[in-house]
């Protein structure tokens, strides 16, 4: 009998390890589904199409460079004059163009601008991928929360249904009162409902912009920093010229000046020159070719498109004078509403969300007790429920306000670590 017991408890040690070791992995398996900001911005940088598009233009632009730099090709002729071979001439020439003004320069010089001007769209491109995917995750991370928080209110209906239900069945309240908590259980419900489907929702809206087919996460981990502080307005905005978006405004005045020169070289005309040589059958003699050939720019001195590169010169400064009248406005709007948005989530936090908490956990237990009626119950789950919905929508507006500072200016990390 003690033999038994002691191979018993030995099963039942090893039994319990094993159980132990499952339940740890299948806690950090499910750590593992768990989609991390990070992680999402690394698929999507990796995975997301359109970046992947926005790539090839690189290339693109640097075939173009290529071909700007190439000169014309020679030009070979072949003249015949007669048919009949006694008294035919033959002739075979070389020609070649010889670019004058400037031309090759001012073409490499316009190609390699837009190089440039590549490299700085794809960065932008970067930016607004780093931004959609910000806003995408920070909108699963609303929706799972709203998810949860539609869970722990229908737990609360639940208990004041069953509370409600304990003082009728007790003749401490009218069936009235149960009734009152039935619906408020069933509108609950549909939140629910309603709540997981958006969470469904947003969790492939943020699978999409990462670039994936398939969700293949199971909930999104909230970062240990919820959000980021508020920067400093006028440190943000010492660096406006460094943005992006005004880098481009000004690579396009660049590119407007360097099309200008190119319509400038293309007034002067090219010279052609040809060799060859010329048989003639007749008299039984060859000859040398010598030839030049230039247009006289009498008419055409490529005026007009001189003059419509200079109005777009012209036109390009105007716009970047604009860009940052409007990254100005855009940015000081962005900061106000993320620092109105973030004093309104602390207040959620500290103050508004517990004392919701408090009154409803006051008014069931005063139900519970006979102190209260039920509809004070009701008004307090009504008050929670509110108070978390605002708590969500000021969430909402200091991730959006985040995110336009974050299509302007980049990643805010790199900015902070730069100073």
């Amino acid at each position: 009998m003690p033999i038994t017991m002691r191979i018993s408890l030995r099963r039942l040690v090893a039994l319990s390890g094993a159980l132990l070791l499952a339940s740890v992995a299948l806690e950090q398996a499910r750590a593992a589904e768990a989609l991390s900001l990070d992680q999402a911005l690394q698929t999507a940088v990796a995975n997301n199409p359109e970046l992947a598009a926005a790539r090839w233009d690189v290339e693109i632009a640097q075939g173009a460079r290529q071909q700007a730099g190439l000169i014309p090709n020679p030009v070979l002729a072949l003249d015949a004059e007669d048919t009949r071979r006694d008294s035919r001439t033959t002739a075979i020439k070389l020609s070649q163009t010889l670019e004058l003004g400037g031309k090759r320069g001012a073409r490499v010089e316009v190609a390699s601008r837009g190089q440039d001007a590549v490299d700085l769209e794809l960065e932008r491109r970067r930016n607004l991928l780093r931004a959609e995917v910000i806003e995408a995750f920070y909108a699963a991370l609303r929706a799972q929360e709203r998810s949860q928080l539609a869970e722990r209110s229908l737990a609360l209906a639940e208990r004041g249904l069953n509370v409600a239900q304990g003082r009728v069945t007790a003749g401490k309240a009218s069936p009235v009162e149960a009734a009152r908590a039935q619906v408020q259980l069933s509108q609950m419900r549909l939140e629910s409902n309603r709540a997981h489907m958006d969470q469904g929702n947003a969790y492939r809206r943020l699978a999409t912009v990462s670039g994936v087919s398939t969700v293949g996460f199971s909930a999104v981990q909230a970062p240990s920093q919820l959000l980021p502080s508020v920067p400093a307005a006028t440190a943000l905005l010492a660096r406006l010229e460094q943005t992006v978006e005004l880098r481009l405004a000004e690579m396009a005045i660049v590119q407007g000046e360097a099309a200008l020169g190119l319509e400038k070289s293309q007034r002067i005309p090219d010279l052609d020159i040809s060799l060859g040589s010329q048989y003639d059958a007749s008299a039984r003699e060859r000859v040398n070719l010598v030839g030049l050939s230039m247009q006289i720019p009498l008419f055409n001195r490529n005026q007009g498109n001189v003059l419509s590169a200079a109005r777009r010169a012209d036109q390009a400064r105007d716009l970047r004078n604009a860009a940052e009248l409007r990254l100005r406005g855009e940015t000081r709007e962005a900061l106000d509403q993320w620092a109105t948005a973030e004093n309104e989530v602390q207040s959620f936090n500290r103050v508004i969300l517990p004392a919701a908490q408090n009154a409803v956990d006051s008014a069931t237990r005063g139900f519970q007790m006979g102190k209260f009626n039920f509809l004070e119950v009701l008004d307090a789950q009504r008050t929670l429920i509110e108070a978390r919905s605002q708590y969500l929508m000021a969430l909402a507006q200091t991730t959006e306000a985040w995110v336009r500072i974050e299509r302007i200016y980049g990643d805010l990390t790199l900015l902070d670590r730069s100073r």
